[in-house]
């Protein structure tokens, strides 16, 4: 692929191999860009952003009925995740259930996935470009700016970035963290055991720092494996439905 550049009335040609999954692309693609202070910005001008975060949406393999079912699949290579996921389910979501209610919990547990997803994608259109960019930047051997304004350009001309189907997140942890929330608010003075903490922490504590520590993983590794903001999105989406129904008298305050 050939990657024009115009500054001023100087033309620079860079040859880029891009590369893209386990494929590979290779076309002519001709744009301008314009040189600002030491990097190179897009032509396209504030729009940009925008451009950015709605092209998460664009994916070709995404599906708006993927923010519910992919609570519903797991990785098959870290069987033990899925397994700690469905004992935190078991040991607090029966309890939740019979305060709850059947009903109630099911559309509490679903609401906790989807928000945890929603919480998921809004993160990505924050962070893919700048990820992919520095990404692809080393493996094509190009510099940060170069690749940022290519991929600018394919985005602002309406053209498909395969790379973007490989942000995938499977799982049932954001809801599990929602019933994790919804148990340290209804019950947040009830004593729990943590394997290897040889004294009882009461729900509320332990809550706020699963909370924190997911914040503090999420902000220092962006480029984990785990959707730590997923988590966090579950817990986020859960206190709010928590303290709507304290205030609608579903649940009356908290209990021991």
């Amino acid at each position: 692929m050939n990657l024009h550049f115009k500054n001023d009335n100087e033309q620079i040609s860079t040859d880029i191999q891009f590369y893209s999954g386990c494929h590979e692309e290779s076309d002519n693609y001709q744009f301008s860009c314009v040189a600002v202070h030491d990097g190179v910005r897009s032509a396209h001008g504030s729009g940009c952003s925008a451009l950015r975060r709605s092209a998460l949406l664009g994916a070709s393999d995404f599906n708006p009925a993927q923010l519910l079912t992919y609570m519903f699949m797991h990785s098959t290579t870290d069987l033990a995740h899925i397994l700690f996921n469905m004992f935190t389910l078991f040991m607090f979501g029966i309890t939740l259930e019979r305060v709850l209610g059947p009903g109630r919990f099911l559309f509490y547990y679903l609401s906790c996935g989807v928000g945890a997803a929603l919480v998921q994608e809004l993160v990505w259109a924050l962070t893919w470009h700048d990820m992919f960019t520095k990404l692809l930047a080393n493996m094509n051997g190009v510099d940060f700016a170069t690749m940022g304004a290519y991929i600018d350009h394919t985005v602002a001309m309406g053209q498909d970035l395969p790379f973007l189907n490989s942000l995938i997140t499977v799982g049932a942890s954001g809801a599990i963290f929602g019933v994790l929330l919804a148990f340290g608010m209804i019950f947040p003075n009830r004593p729990l055991f943590i394997m290897f903490i040889p004294v009882p922490i009461k729900a509320k504590w332990m809550v706020i720092g699963y909370g924190v520590i997911e914040l503090l993983i999420g902000l220092s590794q962006p480029g984990s494996t785990v959707a730590h903001f997923a988590h966090l999105g579950g817990m986020i989406f859960g206190f709010l439905i928590i303290l709507w129904w304290k205030r609608k008298g579903v649940i009356h305050g908290g209990y021991y």
